[in-house]
């Protein structure tokens, strides 16, 4: 039975563009590849909110936050580990996407805009993490979609969570924030919407 789920407004009117038919119709095949970058981006996801506690431990707020949602990532890894494990799905470590890549090469380096950068390129990860969960949920088995429509609340939250950091952390502007913000859009949307040599969970079309 098909899982109904749609993309949370807040989601899809944040987002420049959505996620291709393309790569919806080659997930619904792919899932072995789908799941196994799934399962690395989610042990990313954790280690980037530690690099956040590391690299900014004076900032209460800030570290507190990034604490439970490196906690709540392992957990989602955890369990794309348990799903990939009843699949015989083996895992391997994957080196970083092109979509990963080409927004992480996007951050200023000096502060406080690094800071700023790295809050908003984690709003766009989460946000289009929710979209494609909401996306792809309805066309797989009963199990997996079940499972991608359970994390759509999540990622919604943990987009609401970065947002909410770049406004209080960051020390700039709302203007300064959203137009930073445009920028980063736009590339994200490039990244999207472009074919990619690599199928990944946040690649292009295939």
């Amino acid at each position: 039975m098909a899982v109904a789920v749609q993309v949370p407004e807040n989601i899809a009117a944040f987002l420049d563009t959505a996620t291709p038919e393309e790569w919806l119709d080659a997930a619904c095949v792919r899932l072995p590849e789908m799941l196994l970058d799934h399962a690395n981006c989610e042990l990313k996801a954790a280690s980037t909110a530690l690099g956040f506690l590391y690299r900014y431990p004076d900032r209460s707020k800030l570290a507190q936050r990034m604490s439970r949602l490196a906690r709540e990532e392992l957990r989602h890894f955890e369990q794309v580990r348990s799903i990939m494990d009843d699949m015989d799905i083996p895992f391997e470590r994957l080196t970083a996407s092109r979509y990963a890549g080409g927004l992480r090469d996007a951050a200023r380096q000096e502060e406080p805009h690094k800071l700023l950068d790295l809050l908003l390129i984690g709003a766009l990860i989460e946000a289009r993490s929710c979209e494609r969960f909401a996306k792809i949920a309805p066309r797989l088995p009963e199990r997996l979609g079940r499972f991608y429509a359970g994390l759509l609340a999540s990622e919604a939250r943990h987009f609401e969570h970065y947002i909410a950091l770049a406004s209080a952390e960051s020390g700039a502007t709302a203007a300064e924030i959203d137009h930073r913000l445009q920028e980063l859009k736009a590339l994200e949307a490039r990244l999207i919407a472009e074919p990619d040599p690599d199928f990944r969970f946040h690649s292009g079309p295939p």
